[in-house]
């Protein structure tokens, strides 16, 4: 399959600074995106550590591949899984660590949420309340379900989901990195389909953009990047309450086979990123 990727993120029309962080590591088709939390430029500095963290312990895969594994895993997991399950935890402990260390920085986390595709299986590692969705034959998966107060009394039929959209209580997470030494990581398996569009986002956006509106824009802007660009700016037409970050992937069926996988060999040393998001 062909892979196509875009990604923005914007300050919005609130806030002063911009607490996300993501990047687009195109050789391993890598994407990783995270909302940094704490205050000041310490949400910043959270979220650009964890996926720093991430992407290096991933793209250490080919020297490194006997690496150890942190955290439950299951026996069917591939090594990308696996690798990027432990890379959370790396960032966490990385996060856990530069707060204990540093007085200035304590109380700062982020989320992170990220996706890896290799061959027509993807990975997906999670933490937080940041959102990884499938759009495949015109409806919308969420991938992942968000750590979050209000999530969890949705979940415990406490609230109704129009109950959570309008509640105080939305920003306070259950999970996050760098609030505890040790952290539970969600992370997954899936196989892709070529047509697939794969979204990752911060809550910038999905707290003002619904589930119903964010697939019109997938499918009436095919290009990533301006679909992603679409969804930022349809969040700041809201209001932009928070930071919005969009990652957009997008897959096709390969019309070249194997000789234009081939030659993508030549752009591994491509990537892309962007910081400037939180919760």
């Amino acid at each position: 399959m062909r892979i196509a990727s875009g990604g923005v993120t914007d300050m919005g029309r609130v806030r002063t600074n911009n607490e996300d962080c993501y990047k687009i590591v195109e050789p391993l088709n890598l994407f990783v995106l995270s909302d940094g939390m704490g205050g000041e430029a310490h949400g910043e500095i959270a979220s650009a550590m964890a996926v720093e963290t991430v992407v290096k312990h991933c793209l250490d895969l080919e020297t490194n591949p006997a690496a150890r594994v942190i955290g439950a895993v299951q026996p069917s997991w591939n090594a990308q899984t696996k690798r990027l399950s432990t890379a959370v935890h790396l960032a966490n402990e990385s996060i856990f660590k530069s707060a204990e260390e540093q007085p200035e920085q304590h109380g700062m986390g982020a989320t992170l949420t990220a996706a890896w595709i290799a061959g027509a299986k993807l990975s997906v590692a999670h933490v937080g309340d940041s959102r990884a969705y499938l759009l495949r034959g015109g409806t919308l998966l969420q991938l992942t379900r968000d750590h979050s107060l209000v999530a969890e009394q949705v979940r415990r039929g406490i609230l109704t989901a129009a109950e959570a959209e309008e509640s105080d209580m939305q920003s306070v997470l259950l999970r996050a990195l760098g609030a505890q030494k040790e952290i539970e990581v969600d992370a997954e398996e899936h196989t892709l389909f070529p047509r697939d569009v794969l979204l990752l986002c911060s809550d910038g956006l999905t707290r003002v953009v619904t589930d119903p509106e964010i697939a019109g824009t997938l499918q009436a802007q095919t290009e990533p990047l301006r679909a992603a660009e679409k969804l930022v700016e349809l969040a700041n037409e809201r209001g932009g309450p928070d930071n919005i970050t969009v990652l957009i992937v997008r897959l096709e069926k390969d019309s070249n086979g194997w000789f234009s996988w081939l030659r993508g060999g030549a752009y591994k040393n491509q990537s892309s990123n962007g910081s400037a998001g939180g919760n």
